[in-house]
């Protein structure tokens, strides 16, 4: 595989660019290896920056010159004043000057580290949120569905940023304590002190074994807080979308409980990581107080005894400080190595999902027809066995239009979801103009269909913005058209905004038939060859069905026509009729040809009369 590029200016990238990365990304990060460490894992999120990495951690090292100097120049003063050196006065302003000139370049270093440090930082984060959202993209329907939309928001955001922290430690916590480790050794050895050397290793084994035995305990308690953090979001959405229903029903006081109850069982679990955390930073600070302690004593014994200089026990103990602080720091991190190390798992869910919608090379479709067919279809969800669809066979011709009716739970929504690629048959194949939808390329062929479902879905943005999603070619002259195709001008003229008017979070301005009127004006824009209407006008009143019933009459024009119907009344000028029962095509024929059989289309007819 050729060197993934790092996504240094998002803005500057044109879109195939950006997937171009995102899929050299996803190859790289999505194939597991049998034996992953935790580092190769954030390697792998990292790959493409490790040069701005590494510089930006070689500028840590060299902004670190002036505190490391500071406790040698303290106690070169100290000796030199004690001793009373003729060059005393030398001395000082000598070491004063390299402190001073050291603390001038510190700056610009510090700064230039954390330019390239941040700049790391946030382009993985929009890589990596980027490479998510494309996973879900390419996963199947199936999976979208399973894991909730709480679950996925968390995912992006919350967990992103944990990984973040833990990028943090491998390029500010880890090189403060390793320069500040090799320092204090090469200066003891430069000065003889063995003594103090000794005692200052003996300290890091020490200070480990006084501290690690709660880390374990807060991986655990780190994965509970995530996992019911993800429920939460998801609860939390849910319950937004359920608001008109739970005041409708009066459930106001339910709702609260019920989340109440959700509430108060997270803030105990996070409660339990927040102390946790604490016994170990606090047992973490203690240790280094005493060990601190420890030190000073050691090092006045040794002055005592004129083993070392009174200036060295200033030095030495301004290293002993620092390499405390930064073992300290070192230790303080394992919370964080616990939150993003689960928070890597969680959004691996996504990015090494197997749940792929299509791999490998599939025949493109530039152009379809419109002939749909069914060849002994069955069709069952993998975690129940019971047949949805049982040996199916229906052939639709282009530019046909059939409805599908039957008993709820019949198959009639699975068939659609088929025609789509939503769903893959368990046994037999669907059939596009002849090919086996199973080796056909489903992006190339979904340019051709529309889906008008029975809940429209919109976005909280304009009319025209929902009319017009996808499409970049649109004038405005073809605009019109299809304003006036799908009866949408008598509302669009009503509406102080016009065309600009804003719908409102999942269209909640407008009324179910003006919402479901613009659902098929988007589909109108596509100029598909198929057109699949899921009880397209079921919810809806008398005279919205009226309007929308000429829209689709406008829609579907020359194009093969799937119409799953509630209502037996709105089909009457469909071309054929499939009655669908027990997961198969149990009737099919014109509607005057069912009405005369007398079967089970007749029985549906008698019950809506």
């Amino acid at each position: 595989m050729k060197r993934m590029k790092p996504i240094n200016n998002i803005e500057t990238l044109d879109e195939a660019t950006l997937i171009e990365l995102e899929n050299e990304f996803l190859k790289a990060y999505t194939t597991p290896t049998k034996k992953e460490s935790l580092i190769r894992r954030l390697a792998l999120i990292y790959k493409g920056h490790y040069g701005k990495t590494l510089l930006s951690v070689l500028l840590c090292i060299l902004q670190l010159s002036a505190s490391m100097y500071l406790p040698i120049a303290v106690a070169n003063i100290i000796d030199a004043l004690a001793a009373g050196a003729e060059n005393r006065m030398q001395i000082v302003t000598t070491n004063l000057v390299i402190v001073a000139v050291l603390l001038l370049v510190n700056y610009p270093m510090q700064m230039l580290y954390r330019k390239y440090n941040f700049d790391t930082r946030r382009s993985v984060q929009a890589q990596l949120r980027i490479a998510l959202v494309t996973k879900l993209q390419a996963l199947t329907i199936s999976f979208n569905k399973r894991m909730s939309s709480g679950r996925i928001q968390t995912k992006i955001f919350n967990n992103v940023d944990t990984i973040q922290g833990l990028y943090g430690f491998f390029t500010i916590s880890l090189p403060h304590f390793v320069v500040n480790l090799v320092v204090v050794i090469a200066v003891m050895l430069m000065r003889g002190r063995w003594q103090l050397l000794l005692f200052f290793l003996a300290c890091t084994p020490l200070f480990l074994l006084l501290t690690l035995p709660l880390k374990e305990r807060i991986k655990r308690n780190t994965r509970e807080y995530r996992v019911q953090n993800e429920e939460i979001s998801s609860n939390v959405l849910d319950m937004i979308e359920l608001i008109p229903v739970t005041r409708a029903h009066a459930l106001e006081d339910y709702e609260m409980h019920k989340m109440a109850r959700k509430f108060t069982s997270f803030s105990k679990t996070g409660y339990t990581l927040d102390m946790t955390t604490s016994k170990f930073e606090v047992r973490n600070w203690l240790t280094s107080q005493v060990f601190q302690l420890g030190g000073i004593a050691f090092m006045a014994f040794l002055a005592a005894n004129g083993m070392i200089s009174v200036g060295e026990i200033a030095l030495f103990y301004g290293y002993f400080e620092r390499f405390l602080t930064n073992v300290s720091n070192v230790v303080n991190v394992i919370p964080v190595i616990a939150q993003a190390s689960d928070a890597i798992t969680s959004v691996t869910e996504i990015l090494r999902s197997p749940e792929i919608e299509q791999e490998g090379h599939r025949e493109r479709l530039p152009e379809v027809k419109g002939n749909i067919e069914f060849r002994n279809v069955s069709f069952h969800y993998d975690d129940d066995e019971r047949p949805i669809l049982n040996g199916l066979n229906l052939t639709i011709k282009a530019g046909e239009t059939v409805a599908l009716v039957g008993e709820s739970g019949g198959g009639k929504s699975t068939l659609v979801n088929m025609m789509t690629g939503f769903y893959r048959p368990t046994d037999g194949e669907v059939l596009i103009d002849g090919k086996d939808m199973a080796a056909v390329e489903l992006k190339s062929y979904r340019r051709h269909i529309a889906m008008v479902p029975q809940t429209s879905v919109l976005f909280a943005g304009s009319i025209r913005e929902n009319i017009t999603y996808g499409s970049r070619t649109m004038n405005e002259a073809q605009l019109q058209e299809i304003i006036d195709a799908a009866c949408l001008r008598e509302v669009i003229n009503d509406l102080p905004q016009g065309l600009d008017s804003l719908v409102g979070e999942h269209g909640g301005k407008l009324s179910g038939g003006q919402r479901q009127r613009i659902s098929i004006a988007r589909a109108m824009i596509r100029d598909p060859e198929i057109i699949l209407l899921d009880e397209a006008t079921s919810a809806l009143d008398t005279v919205s069905e009226k309007h929308i019933q000429q829209a689709i009459e406008n829609l579907s024009k020359g194009k093969t026509t799937i119409i799953v119907a509630h209502r037996l009344s709105t089909i009457k000028n469909a071309d054929k009729v499939a009655v669908i029962k027990d997961g198969k095509c149990v009737e099919l024929g014109t509607y005057e040809e069912l009405l005369a059989a007398k079967g089970e289309f007749y029985r549906f007819y008698q019950m809506q009369v």
